[in-house]
């Protein structure tokens, strides 16, 4: 059952939460990075979230047929975004792509080869990564796009990397429910 808020007097509902939910609510207020980290950050806790209690097998269920998609696959693409964008092009490491060749370059989504802890494992460590590089650069610092060469803003990244996870937290919504019956936001 959706709880319920009052905002000037009028009820709202609001969709229902996990039962083990322990995130923090969003800030109301705040000055821009907070707003722009805690919203990234948000998404990733709602990634994790889908995944958790789900046993390793059904990780790697392309649940959603006819898409590809699986848990599995949607952890390993955001370790890759995060790598891609935080590290290479913001921080301007020189580091290989995580699951990605030219031969398939959705090799994210369709070998799900390796263990699904193991992505997991990775992925935590990528925006662990992408958090201490986000925590030492101001807003209007740059780095190099990759694909343009032109100057990229930690701004930007940010808001891309906002609206990434947002669709795929929408695409894990939908595997999970189906893996488990599981809903929430």
């Amino acid at each position: 059952m959706a709880e319920e808020q009052t905002g000037g007097g009028v009820p709202i509902a609001l969709a229902p939460q996990w039962a083990d939910d322990t995130r923090e609510p969003l800030p109301l207020v705040g000055d821009e990075r907070e707003l722009l980290t805690r919203y990234l950050d948000r998404y990733r806790e709602t990634l994790l979230l889908k995944c958790t209690g789900v046993p390793p097998e059904a990780l790697s269920e392309r649940s959603v047929p006819p898409s590809g998609m699986s848990l599995h696959g949607l952890l390993r693409h955001l370790a890759g975004v995060e790598r891609w964008w935080f590290r290479i092009q913001f921080a301007g490491e020189e580091l290989p792509l995580l699951y990605y060749s030219d031969d398939d370059p959705d090799q994210d989504f369709d070998a799900l080869d390796g263990d699904p802890a193991e992505a997991l494992a990775v992925w935590r460590a990528e925006c662990e990564r992408s958090r201490e590089i986000v925590a030492a650069a101001e807003l209007d610092a740059t780095g190099t796009h990759a694909r343009t060469g032109r100057p990229v803003s930690l701004r930007r990244v940010l808001i891309d990397m906002i609206a990434e996870y947002a669709q795929h937290c929408g695409h894990a919504d939908l595997l999970r429910e189906r893996i488990d019956g599981a809903t929430g936001h």
